[in-house]
Protein backbone atom coordinates (compact mmCIF):
# COMPACT_ATOMS: atom_id res chain seq x y z
CA UNK A 1 0.00 0.00 0.00
CA UNK A 2 0.97 3.64 -0.42
CA UNK A 3 1.42 5.58 2.82
CA UNK A 4 3.15 8.61 4.30
CA UNK A 5 5.41 7.98 7.29
CA UNK A 6 7.37 10.17 9.67
CA UNK A 7 10.80 8.76 10.60
CA UNK A 8 12.15 11.89 12.30
CA UNK A 9 10.67 15.17 13.44
CA UNK A 10 10.92 18.28 11.32
CA UNK A 11 9.22 20.27 8.58
CA UNK A 12 6.83 18.98 5.92
CA UNK A 13 9.78 17.41 4.12
CA UNK A 14 9.96 14.62 6.78
CA UNK A 15 6.62 13.26 5.48
CA UNK A 16 7.93 10.43 3.31
CA UNK A 17 5.76 8.67 0.74
CA UNK A 18 6.47 4.94 0.90
CA UNK A 19 5.21 1.60 -0.35
CA UNK A 20 4.52 -0.69 2.60
CA UNK A 21 3.09 -4.22 2.98
CA UNK A 22 -0.70 -4.34 3.19
CA UNK A 23 -1.72 -4.77 6.85
CA UNK A 24 -3.44 -7.89 8.16
CA UNK A 25 -5.77 -7.95 11.19
CA UNK A 26 -5.31 -9.57 14.58
CA UNK A 27 -8.29 -11.52 15.90
CA UNK A 28 -10.02 -8.39 17.30
CA UNK A 29 -9.04 -5.97 14.53
CA UNK A 30 -10.31 -4.84 11.16
CA UNK A 31 -8.60 -3.60 8.02
CA UNK A 32 -10.24 -0.45 6.64
CA UNK A 33 -9.70 0.86 3.14
CA UNK A 34 -9.22 4.57 3.77
CA UNK A 35 -11.55 6.79 1.76
CA UNK A 36 -10.79 10.06 3.56
CA UNK A 37 -8.63 11.32 6.41
CA UNK A 38 -9.01 14.78 7.93
CA UNK A 39 -6.01 16.65 9.32
CA UNK A 40 -5.69 18.23 12.76
CA UNK A 41 -3.11 20.25 14.66
CA UNK A 42 -2.21 16.92 16.25
CA UNK A 43 -0.65 15.98 12.90
CA UNK A 44 1.61 19.02 13.12
CA UNK A 45 2.73 18.10 16.65
CA UNK A 46 3.47 14.51 15.63
CA UNK A 47 5.48 15.75 12.65
CA UNK A 48 7.36 18.52 14.44
CA UNK A 49 7.76 16.79 17.80
CA UNK A 50 6.89 17.97 21.30
CA UNK A 51 9.63 18.64 23.89
CA UNK A 52 9.56 15.98 26.58
CA UNK A 53 7.22 13.68 24.66
CA UNK A 54 8.39 10.63 22.74
CA UNK A 55 6.41 9.51 19.70
CA UNK A 56 6.81 5.89 18.54
CA UNK A 57 8.43 6.62 15.17
CA UNK A 58 8.19 5.70 12.37
CA UNK A 59 4.52 6.67 12.32
CA UNK A 60 1.78 6.98 9.71
CA UNK A 61 -0.11 10.13 10.83
CA UNK A 62 -3.82 10.89 10.60
CA UNK A 63 -6.53 10.19 13.19
CA UNK A 64 -9.83 11.22 11.53
CA UNK A 65 -10.56 8.29 9.25
CA UNK A 66 -13.52 7.09 7.22
CA UNK A 67 -13.56 4.13 4.89
CA UNK A 68 -14.83 0.68 4.00
CA UNK A 69 -14.08 -2.48 5.97
CA UNK A 70 -12.02 -4.88 3.86
CA UNK A 71 -11.24 -7.67 6.31
CA UNK A 72 -12.00 -8.54 9.94
CA UNK A 73 -10.34 -10.74 12.54
CA UNK A 74 -11.77 -14.03 13.75
CA UNK A 75 -13.58 -12.67 16.84
CA UNK A 76 -14.96 -9.44 15.33
CA UNK A 77 -18.77 -9.28 15.47
CA UNK A 78 -19.57 -5.57 15.10
CA UNK A 79 -18.39 -5.14 11.50
CA UNK A 80 -18.08 -7.10 8.27
CA UNK A 81 -16.38 -6.55 4.92
CA UNK A 82 -18.17 -3.89 2.89
CA UNK A 83 -19.38 -1.84 5.87
CA UNK A 84 -18.85 1.91 5.63
CA UNK A 85 -17.38 3.11 8.92
CA UNK A 86 -16.06 6.05 10.89
CA UNK A 87 -13.01 5.28 13.04
CA UNK A 88 -13.05 6.58 16.60
CA UNK A 89 -9.71 8.39 16.84
CA UNK A 90 -8.96 7.67 20.51
CA UNK A 91 -8.71 4.42 22.43
CA UNK A 92 -8.05 3.15 25.94
CA UNK A 93 -6.91 -0.24 27.17
CA UNK A 94 -10.54 -1.45 27.46
CA UNK A 95 -9.72 -3.14 30.77
CA UNK A 96 -9.08 -0.50 33.47
CA UNK A 97 -11.55 1.24 35.79
CA UNK A 98 -11.71 4.40 33.65
CA UNK A 99 -12.52 2.39 30.51
CA UNK A 100 -15.09 0.30 32.38
CA UNK A 101 -16.83 3.51 33.50
CA UNK A 102 -16.96 4.81 29.92
CA UNK A 103 -14.20 7.38 30.53
CA UNK A 104 -11.73 5.83 28.11
CA UNK A 105 -10.12 9.23 27.54
CA UNK A 106 -8.90 9.07 31.18
CA UNK A 107 -7.23 5.68 30.68
CA UNK A 108 -3.53 5.77 31.59
CA UNK A 109 -2.80 3.96 28.33
CA UNK A 110 -5.01 6.22 26.21
CA UNK A 111 -3.77 6.64 22.66
CA UNK A 112 -4.80 8.30 19.42
CA UNK A 113 -4.66 6.98 15.87
CA UNK A 114 -1.74 8.56 14.05
CA UNK A 115 -0.03 9.46 17.32
CA UNK A 116 0.48 6.21 19.23
CA UNK A 117 -0.32 3.75 16.43
CA UNK A 118 -0.37 4.06 12.65
CA UNK A 119 -3.14 6.30 11.33
CA UNK A 120 -5.03 7.04 8.16
CA UNK A 121 -2.63 8.82 5.79
CA UNK A 122 -2.41 5.59 3.83
CA UNK A 123 -4.50 3.41 1.54
CA UNK A 124 -5.34 0.98 4.37
CA UNK A 125 -5.34 1.13 8.17
CA UNK A 126 -5.44 -1.58 10.85
CA UNK A 127 -7.95 -0.70 13.58
CA UNK A 128 -9.20 -2.31 16.82
CA UNK A 129 -12.74 -3.31 15.92
CA UNK A 130 -14.26 -1.57 18.97
CA UNK A 131 -13.27 1.76 17.34
CA UNK A 132 -15.53 1.24 14.32
CA UNK A 133 -18.63 3.44 14.39
CA UNK A 134 -21.53 3.07 11.94
CA UNK A 135 -21.36 5.58 9.11
CA UNK A 136 -23.93 8.43 9.29
CA UNK A 137 -26.40 8.23 6.43
CA UNK A 138 -26.36 10.91 3.75
CA UNK A 139 -22.77 12.08 4.24
CA UNK A 140 -19.75 11.83 2.00
CA UNK A 141 -16.60 10.15 3.29
CA UNK A 142 -14.87 13.54 3.23
CA UNK A 143 -17.48 15.35 5.34
CA UNK A 144 -17.77 12.50 7.85
CA UNK A 145 -13.97 12.42 8.26
CA UNK A 146 -14.02 16.09 9.27
CA UNK A 147 -16.14 15.35 12.35
CA UNK A 148 -14.67 12.90 14.91
CA UNK A 149 -11.77 14.54 16.73
CA UNK A 150 -12.99 18.14 16.66
CA UNK A 151 -16.65 17.41 17.38
CA UNK A 152 -15.72 15.01 20.20
CA UNK A 153 -13.20 17.42 21.72
CA UNK A 154 -15.56 20.39 21.62
CA UNK A 155 -18.49 18.36 22.94
CA UNK A 156 -16.51 17.06 25.92
CA UNK A 157 -15.09 20.49 26.69
CA UNK A 158 -18.43 22.28 26.70
CA UNK A 159 -20.73 19.61 28.11
CA UNK A 160 -18.53 17.08 29.88
CA UNK A 161 -16.17 19.56 31.54
CA UNK A 162 -18.13 22.83 31.72
CA UNK A 163 -21.74 21.66 32.06
CA UNK A 164 -22.96 24.02 29.34
CA UNK A 165 -26.54 25.21 29.92
CA UNK A 166 -29.08 27.06 27.83
CA UNK A 167 -28.66 30.80 28.35
CA UNK A 168 -24.91 30.66 28.97
CA UNK A 169 -22.64 33.21 27.35
CA UNK A 170 -19.79 31.35 25.61
CA UNK A 171 -16.68 32.78 23.98
CA UNK A 172 -15.05 30.51 21.39
CA UNK A 173 -11.51 31.33 20.36
CA UNK A 174 -10.18 30.63 16.86
CA UNK A 175 -13.57 29.88 15.38
CA UNK A 176 -11.91 29.22 12.03
CA UNK A 177 -10.22 26.09 13.33
CA UNK A 178 -11.84 22.66 13.22
CA UNK A 179 -12.44 22.50 16.97
CA UNK A 180 -13.52 26.15 17.10
CA UNK A 181 -16.10 25.76 14.33
CA UNK A 182 -17.42 22.66 16.13
CA UNK A 183 -17.66 24.53 19.44
CA UNK A 184 -19.67 27.39 17.92
CA UNK A 185 -22.26 24.92 16.62
CA UNK A 186 -22.44 22.80 19.77
CA UNK A 187 -22.84 25.82 22.03
CA UNK A 188 -25.55 27.28 19.80
CA UNK A 189 -27.36 23.92 19.58
CA UNK A 190 -27.62 23.92 23.38
CA UNK A 191 -29.09 27.40 23.64
CA UNK A 192 -26.03 29.49 24.43
CA UNK A 193 -25.26 32.99 23.27
CA UNK A 194 -22.01 32.59 21.37
CA UNK A 195 -19.19 35.05 20.81
CA UNK A 196 -16.17 34.15 18.70
CA UNK A 197 -12.70 35.31 17.74
CA UNK A 198 -10.89 34.83 14.44
CA UNK A 199 -7.89 36.36 12.72
CA UNK A 200 -9.53 37.77 9.57
CA UNK A 201 -12.77 39.46 8.64
CA UNK A 202 -13.61 36.61 6.27
CA UNK A 203 -13.21 34.02 9.04
CA UNK A 204 -15.26 36.15 11.44
CA UNK A 205 -18.07 36.34 8.87
CA UNK A 206 -18.02 32.56 8.49
CA UNK A 207 -18.18 32.14 12.27
CA UNK A 208 -21.37 34.21 12.29
CA UNK A 209 -22.75 32.05 9.47
CA UNK A 210 -22.15 28.99 11.68
CA UNK A 211 -24.21 30.54 14.46
CA UNK A 212 -22.01 32.92 16.44
CA UNK A 213 -23.91 36.01 17.58
CA UNK A 214 -20.84 38.14 16.82
CA UNK A 215 -17.15 37.61 16.10
CA UNK A 216 -14.21 39.83 17.06
CA UNK A 217 -10.52 40.34 16.28
CA UNK A 218 -8.14 39.00 18.94
CA UNK A 219 -6.98 42.52 19.71
CA UNK A 220 -10.40 43.66 20.96
CA UNK A 221 -12.21 40.56 22.28
CA UNK A 222 -11.97 41.49 25.97
CA UNK A 223 -13.59 44.88 25.44
CA UNK A 224 -16.18 43.47 23.03
CA UNK A 225 -17.26 40.70 25.39
CA UNK A 226 -17.61 43.10 28.31
CA UNK A 227 -19.66 45.47 26.17
CA UNK A 228 -21.92 42.75 24.72
CA UNK A 229 -22.60 41.23 28.14
CA UNK A 230 -23.15 44.55 29.95
CA UNK A 231 -19.83 43.98 31.80
CA UNK A 232 -21.04 40.66 33.26
CA UNK A 233 -18.66 38.51 31.23
CA UNK A 234 -18.93 34.97 29.88
CA UNK A 235 -19.90 31.80 31.68
CA UNK A 236 -17.49 29.76 29.54
CA UNK A 237 -14.42 30.60 27.50
CA UNK A 238 -13.40 27.91 25.04
CA UNK A 239 -9.58 28.05 24.86
CA UNK A 240 -7.07 26.29 22.67
CA UNK A 241 -4.87 29.20 21.60
CA UNK A 242 -2.80 29.54 24.76
CA UNK A 243 -0.37 32.30 25.67
CA UNK A 244 -1.70 34.85 23.17
CA UNK A 245 -5.22 34.84 24.61
CA UNK A 246 -5.25 33.17 28.02
CA UNK A 247 -4.96 36.23 30.27
CA UNK A 248 -7.71 37.95 28.27
CA UNK A 249 -9.84 34.83 28.51
CA UNK A 250 -9.74 34.99 32.30
CA UNK A 251 -10.61 38.70 32.20
CA UNK A 252 -13.68 37.83 30.09
CA UNK A 253 -15.18 35.48 32.67
CA UNK A 254 -18.20 36.25 34.80
CA UNK A 255 -18.13 35.34 38.49
CA UNK A 256 -18.20 31.57 38.77
CA UNK A 257 -17.13 31.27 35.13
CA UNK A 258 -14.86 28.61 33.72
CA UNK A 259 -12.20 28.56 31.05
CA UNK A 260 -11.62 25.19 29.42
CA UNK A 261 -8.58 24.43 27.29
CA UNK A 262 -7.53 21.61 25.00
CA UNK A 263 -4.46 23.11 23.40
CA UNK A 264 -1.78 25.77 23.20
CA UNK A 265 -1.20 26.49 19.54
CA UNK A 266 0.20 29.97 20.28
CA UNK A 267 2.37 29.09 23.27
CA UNK A 268 2.07 26.94 26.39
CA UNK A 269 3.61 29.26 29.00
CA UNK A 270 0.93 31.59 30.43
CA UNK A 271 0.86 34.20 33.22
CA UNK A 272 -2.20 35.51 35.01
CA UNK A 273 -3.23 37.14 38.27
CA UNK A 274 -4.17 34.35 40.66
CA UNK A 275 -6.22 36.74 42.81
CA UNK A 276 -8.84 37.01 40.09
CA UNK A 277 -9.27 33.24 40.17
CA UNK A 278 -10.25 33.07 43.83
CA UNK A 279 -11.97 36.46 44.13
CA UNK A 280 -14.30 35.58 41.22
CA UNK A 281 -14.51 31.83 41.98
CA UNK A 282 -13.21 30.96 38.54
CA UNK A 283 -12.43 27.46 37.28
CA UNK A 284 -9.57 26.55 34.93
CA UNK A 285 -10.27 23.20 33.31
CA UNK A 286 -8.17 21.00 31.08
CA UNK A 287 -9.66 18.62 28.54
CA UNK A 288 -8.35 16.02 26.10
CA UNK A 289 -10.59 14.22 23.64
CA UNK A 290 -13.70 12.57 25.17
CA UNK A 291 -15.35 9.19 25.54
CA UNK A 292 -16.34 6.88 22.70
CA UNK A 293 -19.94 7.21 23.88
CA UNK A 294 -19.78 10.99 23.45
CA UNK A 295 -18.42 10.50 19.95
CA UNK A 296 -21.32 8.21 19.06
CA UNK A 297 -23.75 10.88 20.24
CA UNK A 298 -22.06 13.65 18.26
CA UNK A 299 -21.90 11.52 15.12
CA UNK A 300 -25.61 10.83 15.44
CA UNK A 301 -26.24 14.58 15.50
CA UNK A 302 -23.96 15.00 12.51
CA UNK A 303 -26.01 12.40 10.69
CA UNK A 304 -29.19 14.28 11.58
CA UNK A 305 -27.75 17.50 10.17
CA UNK A 306 -27.83 19.28 13.55
CA UNK A 307 -24.03 19.55 13.60
CA UNK A 308 -22.20 20.18 10.34
CA UNK A 309 -18.50 19.46 9.92
CA UNK A 310 -16.77 22.30 8.11
CA UNK A 311 -14.54 21.18 5.23
CA UNK A 312 -12.28 23.89 3.87
CA UNK A 313 -10.77 21.82 1.07
CA UNK A 314 -10.16 18.25 -0.10
CA UNK A 315 -6.67 17.38 -1.33
CA UNK A 316 -5.07 14.18 -2.68
CA UNK A 317 -2.96 12.26 -0.20
CA UNK A 318 -0.02 12.76 -2.55
CA UNK A 319 -0.16 16.49 -1.59
CA UNK A 320 0.08 15.81 2.16
CA UNK A 321 3.13 18.04 2.57
CA UNK A 322 1.27 20.93 0.94
CA UNK A 323 -1.72 20.28 3.21
CA UNK A 324 0.55 20.60 6.26
CA UNK A 325 1.92 23.89 4.95
CA UNK A 326 -1.60 25.29 4.49
CA UNK A 327 -2.57 24.26 8.01
CA UNK A 328 0.58 25.76 9.54
CA UNK A 329 -0.14 29.07 7.82
CA UNK A 330 -3.73 29.00 9.16
CA UNK A 331 -5.07 29.58 5.67
CA UNK A 332 -8.10 27.33 6.07
CA UNK A 333 -11.50 27.69 7.76
CA UNK A 334 -12.47 24.29 9.12
CA UNK A 335 -10.80 21.05 8.10
CA UNK A 336 -8.42 19.95 5.38
CA UNK A 337 -9.25 16.43 4.21
CA UNK A 338 -6.93 14.20 2.21
CA UNK A 339 -8.08 11.30 0.03
CA UNK A 340 -5.85 8.43 -1.11
CA UNK A 341 -7.40 8.19 -4.60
Amino acid sequence: MKAFRIHQHGGPEVLKEETLPDPSPAADEAIVEVKACALNHLDLWVRKGVPGHKFPLPMIPGCDITGVVQEVGSVVRNAKPGDRVVVSPGFGCNACEACAEGNDNLCREYGIMGETRDGGCAEFVRVPSRLLIPFPEGLSFEVAAAAPLTMLTAWHMLLGRCGLRAGDDVLVHAAGSGVGSAAVQIAKLHGARVWATASTEAKRAKAVELGADAAFPYETFVEEVRKRTSKRGCDIVFEHVGAATFDGSLKCLAKGGRVVTCGATAGAEVKFDLRAVFFKSLSILGSTMGSRGELMRTMRLVGQGKLKPVVDRVMPLADLRKAHEVMEKREQFGKIVVVPK
